[in-house]
């Protein structure tokens, strides 16, 4: 972002900060779909990201006197976001994360063998299988490949130890691989 748009943004912050809201409308405008993308990634559904937009920009803006105006505004809200998506989980779904650490290796292995599964597919393709996941390993998935966390961060955020974050990202990537090899399967004889 230029210095000028930085510049409009941090007024437009600002603004919020005094509950102005004009200015609340257009930062939910600026970030709608790059956050409501993120949502996504986490929701059964598009009602279940929506929801969890809602919350998150709630959280946004009653939290905003704490932005300290340095980094990125846009990974300050996004973490807002994952970690809205999250406790929505822990607490209304009843998630549980299972530890398996036996099978973990065996199946790294047999994942990483067979990633090239992933370059026959679109990233709308991909995104759509994703969502399949069951909510724990859509979770640690979405945590850990697409948002960047360590499995240490992970482990803390979900409460579960390290081993149980490795093996549910094991478990999403091989359920994950079961279902584009299923779209590959409908692809071929469609």
């Amino acid at each position: 972002m230029d210095l000028a748009n930085q510049d409009i943004l941090n007024n437009i912050i600002k603004q919020c900060i005094k509950e102005d809201r004009k200015a609340q409308k257009e930062l939910y405008k600026l970030y709608y779909s790059k956050m409501m993308n993120v949502c996504y990634r986490y929701a059964k559904n598009s009602d279940d990201a929506q929801d969890l937009l809602q919350d998150g920009f709630v959280k946004v803006f009653s939290h905003l006197k704490s932005y300290d105006f340095k980094g990125s505004f846009e990974g300050w809200i996004r973490k807002i976001m994952v970690n809205t998506a999250i406790d929505f989980y822990r607490k209304n779904k009843g998630i549980y994360f299972v530890e398996d650490d036996n099978n973990f290796i065996l199946e790294t292995a047999r994942i990483e063998s067979a990633d090239s599964i992933y370059s026959n597919f679109g990233v709308d393709e991909i995104m759509h299988s994703i969502q399949q996941l069951s909510p724990v390993y859509k979770t640690v998935f979405n945590m850990y490949v697409i948002d960047g966390y360590s499995h240490k961060e992970i482990s803390e955020q979900l409460n579960i130890s390290e081993g149980t974050s490795k093996s549910n990202l094991s478990k999403a990537k091989q359920n994950l691989q079961e279902i584009l090899l299923k779209r590959a399967k409908v692809k071929q004889h469609g």
